[in-house]
């Protein structure tokens, strides 16, 4: 992830995704692509052989392994591409983030991508950009403008394959605590997954529905857990769509002792995920999930080619990928790289393709 909400709810954030997110960590290494790219048919365009174009990644987060991780495969891709890349970080505030987008038009950017957000606060700011004919592609935000292209994980899909894995371990028979916060675009996709998944399967009840979003995620999604799951004891599953909820959940559950009897299904992966699921008896079981270097790789290419004013759908979707905990200890799985490596299909050279790279 990745998500977005009011300033109340201000985002840590991602790390949503996906976020992603949650605590502050090592800078990620740039991750190198696992597939491999198509080989270019063209010559590049003379702005990108001559250099200086500059490219703004102006991203609502600011903190967390996600974060960093996305950020690393856009650099990595913006130095392939012979592009300049301005991040800015809002750190959570959708008023920060709405002027850093300001300021980016300002600047005279040659595309900018908006990374998460809040709807009411980045429109206007996108409007901006959009009447100053600069190229926009927004991650995981509703730009509110037809002339953005989007860049959305397929939010119904992580829902999906999440729920069923849920589905598969308890034969459709669970009861279960949901963790959500509406008005982020990506868990609000999620969500309506969920709400049909219900309706699908009689034999699934929701507990209780907990959820916030903050500077400190994970530890008020634990304290909230850990009351919910104390008042409501025939909880057997935790549907927690993204990651800082699922580590919230699964920290509440080790502090009740509830490893053997609470199992959570998440979404969103990252470095430090990859820790608490492979740890011994986490009740963090399954993941769905896209990798988030890929998404900032695919983000700069998506700025690349609104830049050359080539063909590009007005909508990008990265299709995500089931993991479970099983198939991560049994992998050796410890850190993202790794898991690309392990996990080939996270990778999309062909998403966005730049055809003279």
């Amino acid at each position: 992830m990745k998500i977005r909400m009011a300033v109340a709810l201000s985002l840590l954030a991602a790390s949503a995704a996906a976020c992603s997110q949650g605590g502050s960590e090592a800078p990620a290494a740039s991750p190198a692509a696992t597939s491999a790219a198509p080989a270019p048919t063209e010559t590049a365009p003379a702005a990108f052989a001559d250099g200086g174009l500059r490219v703004a990644l102006v991203s609502q987060l600011s903190s967390g392994d996600y974060f960093q991780q996305l950020v690393a495969g856009a650099e990595d891709e913006a130095k392939a591409l012979n592009i300049e890349l301005d991040v800015s970080s809002a750190g959570g505030d959708n008023d920060k983030h709405a002027l850093n987008l300001e300021q980016a038009v300002a600047k005279k950017a040659d595309a900018i991508i908006v990374d998460h957000g809040f709807a009411e606060t980045i429109q206007p700011a996108v409007k901006k950009a959009v009447d100053a004919k600069i190229p926009v592609v927004a991650f995981d935000v509703d730009p509110g403008d037809s002339e953005v292209t989007t860049l959305d994980q397929d939010d119904h899909e992580i829902a999906g394959q999440a729920l069923g894995a849920l589905k598969q371990d308890t034969g459709g028979t669970a009861e279960v605590l949901y963790v959500y916060v509406a008005g982020f675009e990506p868990l609000d996709r999620r969500n309506e997954t969920w709400t049909q998944f219900k309706k699908d399967n009689p034999g699934v009840t929701q507990t209780a529905q907990i959820g916030v979003v903050n500077g400190s995620t994970a530890a008020a999604v634990a304290d909230q857990a850990k009351a919910a799951l104390q008042a409501h004891p025939e909880t057997t599953s935790v549907f927690a769509p993204y990651d800082e909820f699922a580590k919230g959940a699964t920290l509440a559950i080790n502090e009740l002792g509830l490893q053997g009897k609470v199992k959570v299904y998440g979404a969103d992966i990252s470095t430090a995920d990859i820790g608490v699921i492979t740890a011994p008896d986490s009740p963090w079981v399954a993941t769905s999930a896209t990798d988030p270097a890929n998404v900032g790789r695919v983000a700069v290419r998506a700025a690349a080619l609104r830049i050359a004013g080539r063909d590009l759908p007005k909508s990008v979707v990265v299709p995500p990928t089931l993991l479970t905990r099983d198939r991560l200890v049994e992998r050796k799985i410890t850190n993202v790289q790794q898991l690309t490596e392990s996990f080939p299909e996270l990778a999309t050279p062909d998403l966005a393709r730049v055809p003279w790279k």
